[in-house]
């Protein structure tokens, strides 16, 4: 069988028991300043920044983006969907008892 999923309530509810636990095991909660875990001696860990290589020269494209634009406006706009020739249909007409009495065509 499939265990129900848990909900944020239950989520919240589990961490908070075992932070309770956790106090009452006698254990310190630290407290430190906001965005001070993310230093390294003081300083922010600058090894999975990705900043490690020097800038790259880019590779203008300008005559691509110029031939895309001219493409974009020369489309045509499009034309009005033509009118369809709908066809009479068939339709059958019913007395008060259910019976059919006679055909008629309907546009």
């Amino acid at each position: 069988m499939t265990q129900p999923k848990t909900t944020k309530k239950d989520t919240r509810n589990e961490i908070d028991s075992l932070v309770e636990e956790f106090i009452k095991a006698n254990g310190k909660i630290q407290q430190v300043d906001m965005g001070e875990s993310g230093l390294v001696d003081g300083k922010y860990n600058t090894s999975h920044m990705g900043f490690s290589e020097p800038r790259k020269e880019r590779t203008p494209l300008n005559h691509v983006v110029a031939a895309i634009q001219q493409r974009k406006g020369s489309k045509t706009p499009p034309q009005a969907p033509l009118k369809m020739n709908r066809k009479p249909k068939k339709k059958i007409i019913y007395d008060d008892f259910g019976e059919p009495l006679r055909w008629i065509w309907e546009e």
